[in-house]
């Protein structure tokens, strides 16, 4: 918290700089049986207010009405192109080589990466990820929330994506950047063929986000824009099988991080769980000893408070404030889950 979270923190959002070159950009969208997603968001992404940009949108095998609504979109906007991948009954693919379509039909250097489930805050997005495009960047990592809705599920995938997310942008702060969400993620094309694209990890089903920029991100290559009006929104699962199938995936790459990230990751989810473990222990074995329990909860709480706050304001969380200790009850519940379950994690397809 204090050396990595209030790194975040203390981070000063840029607003759009003048008199800015902005480089050609091509967004990509990889689509499987998206027809109402993409009717509901495609025209946001493309209308955004940028100079020239292109999007692809790969319509990965669909058995819906997808290839309609795309053909509709086409004959509105000049600028929209496709890329149809057929099912093939002898092979399946995953996103990964949706993803490699997209981007070996990408006419423009720099790529920015979004979902058909997506919609941009504003249509300021491109620009705002564009400009971080300065000297040695290579990698732009954005920040995408879900959208609020009733019921403590939603309240706790927020919350958990809250705490991903501080996590991610405040490593990358420190030069130490491990992954990326690819609802708002951009690279280079360069940089995608100089390490392989996804050679390395295709075998794995998740981690066309998360294991390229673990893969691919140095100390001085990697930015972060989190201004309001460059988030992307998503709307979150709705029922918790949903969204356990939807972690189980992202959970599935973990084990291909460098060895140095698995180190740092691990020893932070062990400092979290034996924080609340060895508390309950000491309540039962040593129920006198309370007093140091409740100060060593109440300095971590007030210590969360501190950085926290400002973070979920800025993040788009800041109702959660309030349920700020429920919501860590719930996380050491699903860290020490999810840990337990990786154990036994079978591969996992897209869809």
């Amino acid at each position: 918290m204090l050396f990595v979270y209030r790194k975040l923190k203390v981070y000063k959002v840029k607003d759009l700089k003048e008199n800015i070159e902005y480089p050609p950009l091509s967004v990509i969208v990889c689509a499987r049986n998206e027809e109402s997603n993409l009717r509901m968001y495609l025209s946001e992404i493309l209308e955004q207010e940028y100079p020239l940009y292109e999007v692809i949108v790969v319509n990965d095998c669909s058995s819906d009405d997808s290839n309609w609504v795309l053909k509709e979109f086409k004959q509105r906007y000049k600028h929209l192109r496709t890329i149809d991948i057929s099912e093939n009954a002898h092979t399946r693919h995953g996103k990964k080589f949706a993803v490699t379509l997209g981007v070996k039909g990408a006419s423009h250097e720099h790529l920015i990466l979004t979902d058909a489930d997506c919609y941009p805050q504003s249509d300021q997005w491109l620009k705002y990820m564009a400009q971080e495009f300065q000297g040695n960047i290579e990698i732009v990592l954005g920040y995408s929330p879900y959208t609020r809705m009733k019921g403590l599920l939603n309240k706790y995938i927020r919350y958990e994506t809250f705490q991903t997310a501080i996590n991610y942008l405040g490593y990358a702060l420190k030069r130490n950047a491990y992954m990326g969400v690819g609802r708002n993620l951009a690279y280079t094309k360069k940089l995608f063929f100089k390490g392989r694209g996804f050679a390395t990890h295709m075998h794995i089903p998740s981690g066309d986000d998360d294991l390229f920029v673990n893969q691919n991100a140095t100390r001085t290559n990697v930015a972060i824009c989190i201004h309001p009006d460059a988030m992307v929104w998503s709307n979150p699962k709705v029922t918790y099988q949903a969204y356990k199938q939807q972690k189980k995936r992202h959970f599935g790459a973990g084990n291909a991080y460098r060895n140095k990230h698995k180190l740092m990751l691990s020893i932070q989810a062990f400092g979290f769980i034996f924080f609340y473990f060895s508390a309950v222990l000491i309540l039962i074995l040593q129920p006198y000893f309370w007093p140091i329990v409740v100060i060593g909860y109440v300095i971590r709480l007030l210590l969360q408070m501190i950085i926290y706050i400002p973070l979920m304001k800025r993040l788009q969380v800041r109702e959660l404030i309030m349920w700020l200790p429920i919501m860590e009850i719930f996380h050491f519940f699903y860290i020490s889950y999810m840990g337990f379950m990786s154990l036994f994690r079978k591969n996992i397809h897209w869809k």
